[in-house]
């Protein structure tokens, strides 16, 4: 599951929701505008807070019921959600449509995840000075047009082109849901059941798309869903407009400087987003470009970093991001990141190498999407400040039993066979980000609401890029299991023991009524007894690897468990003392 974050919010409001009063150094906090914008909403500053700008601040229509905003809220991350999963879910229907090897088609990935990963952190800026209602119209209405430039899509290369420009114009949508989401929420529910309603949302939405899309793509083809997609683009358009949101204070928040740091970070975070989306394909030691490209990524990260550390009023707070509390906070993100990829990529690959069609998977995806509403909402009903160290001990020890059930595949394992394992994860997968985005936000209005932004890249680059990540190590570590797998297995197979010596007459019978001569015949049978080796060579392969994230996040909890008894000696051994 890719994730964009909330990216507005009124600091007043989530001040009173977390516990957390904003404060920022040297610096006194927006002065608020009488009227509408009173309401409870989300805004954030990215840096020490300028004067407001004179101007009215929009304000939603009086009388709409809340219902209407939530569905306009779901309706945006169904559309945010299936034109980023339409693509990665259904990768191998989508090479025959574009008549492209996996190698090609994986651009189409690339090519949507290159802009979209950084494009967040800027748009942060771009709303706070110029407006929420004006970027929410703009903003969709460009992702609009480009549902419309799809359509004239009818090779592989203009449809890479379009998926940049798509990866573009998706970027606001996922925020605006969460926004439409907590727009009529009172300040105490905006983080306690806003947030875990958007995200359940979100996790709904790579098994929705992969529920949708056989039929869809039986009915028009790879056009049926563009249409689609178009459908939702519009629909979402006349939403926006009909149901405008609060609009806070407007504040010069972009500076001269941010042209030149966030272009950097842009370049360095989309050429390593190419790198783990092609490096495992491709090979990693085999095409220069590879190494070209994550060297251009360091490069310009480090540039951006450097910058950023001699700017009054940085991009990115670098030193608070380095500091333990972030650092900590960021390990534990990308570690669920990379746990979580076992069910977003190692689970449904291992059905692909079984020879299963996505058609086949429709009930593994529904259980899937029942488990992560039934996640969220216990989420949402449990979930409190300081109770999040719990919680995600809860979600380890869930992919742990997930993980190890489907460790125990078989070339005759089906989807129904990992129902109650995958359920397990979409339950895990629902319960963990709430409150950590929680908590995240809490963390940063403490310090000031100039550390939004650092949360955001935070947040962004372990769940967008973290995701990558988890796909390129897992399949990477796939891939090397087979190849030990089948070497063992071969060295075992001889033409002279009489048992293969009957597998490949079974086998070559098939074609014994087309061919006569007996040399080609045992040719085919050794040819077919070679692609069953290989197919038990990639179900242990899998097997190790769902067996590796299951020790890790084991691990995990454990290490887990350790710290909180930890604090809660040394809070006993605090107590006595003070007594």
């Amino acid at each position: 599951m890719r994730t964009a974050i909330i990216s507005d919010g009124e600091i007043h409001a989530v001040g009173k929701a977390t516990g957390a009063v904003p404060v920022a150094a040297n610096d006194d906090p927006p002065q608020r505008t009488a009227g509408p914008a009173d309401r409870p909403g989300f805004a954030a500053s990215a840096g020490p807070s300028p004067a407001p700008q004179a101007g009215p601040a929009a304000s939603p229509a009086a009388g709409l019921p809340s219902y209407a905003y939530f569905a306009t809220s779901a309706l945006l991350l169904l559309t945010q959600g299936f034109g980023m999963n339409m693509i990665a879910g259904n990768l191998p229907q989508l090479q025959g449509a574009f008549s492209a090897t996996q190698n090609e088609a994986t651009w189409l990935i690339a090519a949507y995840l290159a802009p979209n990963v950084s494009l967040s952190m800027a748009l942060v800026k771009v709303r706070n000075q110029y407006g929420l209602r004006r970027f929410a119209e703009c903003g969709i209405l460009v992702f609009t047009l480009v549902c419309i430039l799809h359509l004239f899509v009818t090779d592989l290369g203009a449809a890479i082109t379009v998926r940049f420009f798509a990866g573009v114009a998706a970027a606001p949508l996922s925020s605006l849901g969460f926004l439409y989401m907590i727009e009529k929420l009172p300040p105490e529910r905006k983080l306690r059941h806003g947030i875990p309603a958007a995200l359940t949302l979100i996790a709904l939405m790579p098994s929705l798309t992969r529920i949708m899309f056989p039929t869809l793509f039986e009915i028009g083809g790879v056009h049926g869903l563009y249409l689609f997609e178009l459908g939702l683009a519009m629909a979402s358009l006349c939403a926006i407009y009909l149901l405008p949101l609060t609009s806070p204070p407007l504040i010069r928040a972009i500076e001269r400087l941010d042209f030149v740091s966030y272009p950097l970070m842009a370049v360095g975070l989309g050429a390593m987003a190419i790198v783990l989306s092609t490096g495992r394909l491709y090979w990693w030691f085999e095409v220069p470009w590879l190494g070209e490209l994550l060297v251009l990524s360091i490069v310009c990260l480090t540039l951006a970093i450097v910058i950023d550390l001699n700017r009054a009023r940085p991009f990115i707070d670098v030193r608070w991001l380095l500091s333990p509390a972030m650092l900590h906070f960021t390990a534990v993100l990308l570690l669920f990141r990379l746990l979580l990829t076992e069910q977003t990529a190692s689970a449904t690959n291992f059905f692909l190498v079984l020879g299963l069609q996505s058609d086949q998977l429709t009930g593994l995806y529904t259980v899937i999407a029942i488990a992560a509403v039934i996640g969220g909402t216990v989420c949402a009903l449990v979930n409190r400040p300081g109770r999040e160290p719990y919680i995600h001990f809860v979600c380890l020890m869930l992919i742990a039993a997930g993980a190890w059930m489907d460790s125990h595949a078989t070339n005759l394992t089906r989807p129904h066979d990992i129902y109650v394992s995958q359920a397990l994860m979409a339950l895990a997968s629902a319960m963990f980000l709430p409150p950590a985005m929680a908590q995240g936000i809490a963390e940063a209005f403490k310090r000031g609401p100039n550390h939004f932004l650092t949360f955001i890249l935070v947040f962004l680059a372990t769940q967008n890029i973290g995701g990558q990540l988890g796909s390129a190590v897992f399949g990477t570590m796939v891939t090397l299991r087979e190849k030990f797998h089948s070497n063992v297995l071969a060295q075992s197979v001889t033409l002279t023991d009489p048992l293969v010596a009957n597998r490949v007459s079974q086998l070559s019978s098939t074609y014994g009524h087309t061919l006569t001569d007996r040399a080609l015949l045992n040719a085919e049978g050794t040819s077919l007894l070679a692609q069953r080796i290989t197919r038990e060579a990639n179900v242990l392969a899998y097997n190790d690897v769902f067996l590796a994230i299951a020790a890790l996040s084991l691990l995990a909890a454990i290490g887990l468990a350790l710290h909180l008894a930890f604090n809660a000696i040394r809070f006993r051994m605090q107590g006595a003392a003070a007594a």
